[in-house]
C-alpha cells in the first residue's frame, strides 16, 4: 500500500455519520467532530473525490451548522455520547478560527463538487458567521481581536490581532465571494488584506499603520510576524500563518520571495526539514515562558521544540507545501511531501500529531486524521488539483 493509500485509509476510518473525527485512536477528546480538524480532513477528501470522504465533509459541515450558537459562533467540537450531545465553543477561551474554517469548508464543497445546494442551504449560517467575525473587530478597524487560546494554537501565548485568524477570514471571504458578489463583503476582504500587508511586516510606506508607536519598534523581517496587540508586536514566525500567506498570495512578489528564502533557510536549520509551528522556541529563561506554562487546562505539553512551541506538524507543512506549489516551487513542495510521508509512516504508519523538531521524536496522539489530510492535500496540489483561494 502506498503512503497516499495509507492516508486515505485513515481518513475513511474517521469518517463517522456525524462527520470526521480527529483521530482513529480511542481517546475520548479526539472522538469528536472538531471544526478545524474536520474541515481540513474534508478538504483533503474533496480533492481525493472518494464519495465516502466527500460525504464525510458534508456531514461535518451539517453537524457544525446544526450546533452553531445563536450569536454565530461555530463549535470548537461536538461530541455525540451516550448521555447526549455535548457542544464546546472553546476551553479556556472561545475559538475564533472555527467560523472561518466552517465558511471555507462550505464554499470549497460547492466549488469542488460543483453542487451549490449545500451552500444555499447553509447560507444563513455562513452570513451569521461573517456577522460575528465583524463584531470581533470591536473597534470597527477591520482586524479581529483574538483572545489568548482563541485558535488552533490553543496553548501558545499569542493574542490580539493574530495574523493566522485574519488570513483565514480573508480566505473565507474570497471563497464566498466566488459565488456571490456582495459589495460589503468584497470591501471588507480588500480592507483586511490591505491592513495585513501594511501592519505585519516593516514596509517603506508606513502611512496609516494600525499601531504607530509599536510599528516604530518593529524590526525588519523576511516573514509576516505572528500578532499585534495594544502592548506591541509578537514577532515570532508563525508557520501556519505564513503558509496561508503563500497560499493566498499575500503581499508583493518581493514579500513572497523573501518569505520563501526564510522558510527554506529554516527548513535547512532543522533536522526534519520541515517548518516548526512557531519559531524561535520559548525556553525557560524567556519572558513568555510563564505565559506558556500557565496556558494549559490539564497538562503542559509545549516543551521546547514540541507541539506549538517549535514542534513540526505534518498538517501545517501540508499547507506550506501547497503554498510552495502556487509559488512555482515544485521541487521544494516535493521535498516537503517526502518529509511528511516519512513522519506519517513512522511506527507502521501511526500518523502522529506532531514531532519534536530537534530530536525527531513523535508527540501527541497517533492516527491523527489531519496529519493524513496534510499529506493528501499536498499530493493533490503537486498533481495540479486546487482548492479555491
Amino acid at each position: 500500500m502506498s503512503p497516499y493509500e495509507h492516508s486515505i485509509q485513515l481518513l475513511k476510518k474517521v469518517a463517522s455519520p456525524r462527520g470526521f473525527l480527529a483521530s482513529a485512536n480511542d481517546i475520548a477528546n479526539y472522538k469528536r467532530v472538531w471544526a478545524r480538524d474536520g474541515v481540513i480532513c474534508g478538504l483533503a477528501g474533496l480533492l481525493d473525490g472518494n464519495q465516502e470522504l466527500v460525504e464525510g465533509m458534508k456531514n461535518t459541515l451539517l453537524t457544525l451548522a446544526d450546533h452553531q450558537h445563536s450569536r454565530g459562533m461555530i463549535p470548537s467540537n461536538v461530541y455525540f455520547g451516550k448521555q447526549g450531545v455535548e457542544v464546546s465553543y472553546g476551553g479556556l477561551a472561545g475559538r475564533v478560527d472555527t467560523v472561518a474554517w466552517f465558511i471555507i469548508g462550505v464554499c470549497q464543497y460547492a466549488y469542488i463538487t460543483k453542487d451549490t445546494s449545500l451552500l444555499e442551504q447553509l447560507k444563513p449560517q455562513v452570513l451569521k458567521g461573517f456577522e460575528i467575525q465583524e463584531s470581533w473587530e470591536y473597534n470597527n478597524g477591520d482586524l479581529m481581536y483574538v483572545p489568548r487560546s482563541g485558535n488552533w494554537a490553543d496553548e501558545y501565548p499569542t493574542q490580539g490581532f493574530i495574523l493566522y485568524d485574519q488570513l483565514l477570514r480573508v480566505w473565507a471571504l474570497r471563497s464566498f465571494l466566488h459565488f456571490e458578489d456582495n459589495l460589503q463583503l468584497r470591501a471588507k476582504e480588500k480592507a483586511i488584506t490591505s491592513k495585513i500587508c501594511l501592519n505585519y511586516k516593516k514596509t517603506q510606506n508606513a502611512q496609516g499603520v494600525y499601531h504607530p508607536n509599536a510599528y516604530k519598534t518593529l524590526e525588519e523581517t523576511s516573514y509576516w510576524v505572528a500578532s499585534l496587540e495594544p502592548a506591541g508586536y509578537q514577532t515570532q514566525f508563525d508557520g501556519f500563518a505564513n503558509s496561508l500567506a503563500l497560499l493566498l498570495g499575500i503581499g508583493t512578489e518581493k514579500d513572497q520571495k523573501e518569505l520563501l528564502t526564510y522558510t527554506r533557510g529554516l527548513q535547512e536549520e532543522l533536522s526534519l526539514n520541515l517548518l516548526p509551528a512557531f519559531w524561535p522556541v520559548i525556553k525557560e529563561e524567556d519572558e513568555d515562558w510563564k505565559w506558556l506554562t500557565n496556558n494549559c487546562k490539564y497538562e503542559f505539553r509545549n516543551h521546547p521544540y514540541e507541539f506549538h512551541n517549535g514542534g513540526a506538524w505534518q498538517m501545517v507543512n501540508g499547507f506550506y507545501g501547497c503554498g510552495l506549489v502556487l509559488q512555482k516551487e515544485a521541487l521544494g513542495a516535493q521535498e516537503v511531501l517526502s518529509a511528511i510521508e516519512k513522519l506519517n509512516s513512522i511506527e507502521d504508519h501511526s500518523f502522529y500529531e506532531n514531532f519534536n523538531s530537534h530530536t525527531g521524536a513523535p508527540n501527541g496522539v497517533p492516527y491523527c486524521a489531519w496529519s493524513a489530510a496534510g499529506q493528501v492535500l499536498l499530493e493533490h496540489y503537486i498533481k495540479g488539483n486546487r482548492l479555491l483561494t
